[in-house]
């Protein structure tokens, strides 16, 4: 009887262990549980913000740069019949019956315009054309309705690039705008081939920004690597002192910065009066409204943006390696270059990238200080989304922009991983 006890008493302590266990884990589950919903609510703020702030905006350019309504959603019967047309002759009366009353109903809606605005941008022309015909065909559409009828209402009728243009448009999504971007187009056999030399502006725009982003960024780095030097290495007083004067532009508005070199640099001032009084030069230069003065700007704003780069991985840097160099025979330069400057090139790369890829995307900068040939392709992607209104070539140019940035950022990783396995 005591035996079969004790078992008894034993196998009851056995599963008291086993749902303690049980109950242990469970305890576990949930304390991990709301540590990770914790966690999840002091991120989820920062995360809407980026998600509202960065990723949506950037979402919806995306979509704008190849987003069609205008034909689709005003010319919904033209759009259905021209799938059927090969576009290789001209259009046949049901075509055209279609496209006679969705501009009569356009025209009464007051959309006839805005859909010529947007077949403008693929034909020249065409909104005077779209608004001739819809203007006599709202008093009247002539019967037979048959070429001779839109022929009646503006003899340009009779060139098939016309039609073509309003099939090329007859699709909620389209390549236009990318297209546009890099100089390219569609034609009328649905092959992609090079703008007209007079309309082939943007390439150039984008080599233009290539060129003085990367002009500003190198004498950006050669400047601001001998002041990240002094700051690194000298006494405290004095770097703070210098920090200062590199953060002082932080503090002042970007506008009033740029307003401040434009009367700086005008012929009659402080800076070409300065170099007439030291007898530098006879004549007042050409500073503002030219590329002198666009790079003058451009690197006073930029030059914080590599400076705290590089002076942040120099200040890392132990003086006991370039003396080491020293004591073991190497001239100072010498030591300089293979000892010390290739612990800096971390700060070198992020402070370059870092400097082009904010270069690029300025605007108030050039378009005060710069003249006409000295404006980058940020420029024109204001006109279109201000003057304009032609959001889908601004996304356009937009998403031209965000690409390089990727490919450039893509790079330098690529390139400091590289360094650093290899460091490894």
């Amino acid at each position: 009887m005591d035996q079969a006890s004790a078992q008894a008493a034993k196998k009851v302590d056995h599963l008291a262990v086993i749902d303690d266990g049980v109950l242990l884990k469970v305890k576990l589950r949930k304390a991990e549980r709301g540590r990770k919903l914790r966690a999840m609510g002091l991120i989820a703020p920062m995360f809407l913000f980026t998600l509202l702030i960065f990723a949506i905006p950037i979402c919806i350019m995306l979509w704008r740069a190849v987003d069609n309504p205008e034909v689709v959603n005003y010319l919904p019967q033209t759009t259905h019949e021209m799938k059927q047309w090969s576009g290789e002759a001209m259009p046949d009366g049901v075509i055209m019956q279609a496209f006679a009353n969705d501009l009569v109903s356009s025209y009464k809606n007051k959309t006839a315009a805005t859909v010529g605005k947007r077949l403008n941008y693929d034909v020249s022309g065409m909104r005077s054309l779209i608004m001739r015909t819809a203007r006599k065909f709202n008093k009247k559409i002539p019967e037979p309705l048959n070429l001779d009828a839109f022929l009646s209402a503006d003899k340009r009728w009779k060139d098939l690039k016309y039609w073509t243009a309003i099939k090329r448009s007859s699709s909620s999504l389209t390549p236009f705008y990318l297209l546009n971007a890099v100089d390219k187009r569609v034609d009328d056999h649905d092959e992609i081939v090079d703008v007209p030399e007079d309309q082939a502006i943007y390439v150039n725009i984008f080599w233009r920004t290539m060129w003085i982003s990367g002009v500003v960024t190198a004498l950006c780095l050669l400047i601001g690597f001998p002041v990240a030097y002094l700051l690194a290495n000298t006494s405290s007083k004095v770097s703070n002192l210098l920090m200062f004067c590199v953060l002082l532009p932080f503090w002042t508005s970007l506008l009033v910065r740029t307003s401040a070199w434009v009367i700086l640099l005008q012929k009659n001032g402080v800076v070409n009066s300065s170099l007439q009084g030291l007898g530098l030069i006879d004549e007042p230069l050409t500073l503002l409204f030219a590329r002198p003065g666009v790079y003058l700007a451009l690197i006073h704003i930029l030059l914080p943006f590599v400076i705290l780069p590089l002076y942040s991985v120099m200040k890392s840097i132990s003086p006991v390696y370039v003396r080491a160099a020293e004591s073991l025979g190497a001239h100072p330069v010498k030591a300089f270059i293979k000892v010390y400057l290739p612990q800096t090139l971390p700060g070198i790369g992020a402070g370059g990238i870092l400097a082009f890829i904010l270069a690029i995307g300025y605007y108030i900068t050039p378009a005060l200080i710069g003249g006409p040939k000295d404006q980058m392709l940020s420029y024109f992607i204001a006109n279109h989304a201000d003057s304009t209104l032609n959001w889908g070539m601004a996304s356009a140019l937009g998403v031209v922009l965000l690409s390089t940035t990727l490919i450039l950022f893509s790079i330098y990783n690529r390139l400091t991983g590289a360094s650093g396995v290899k460091m490894g």
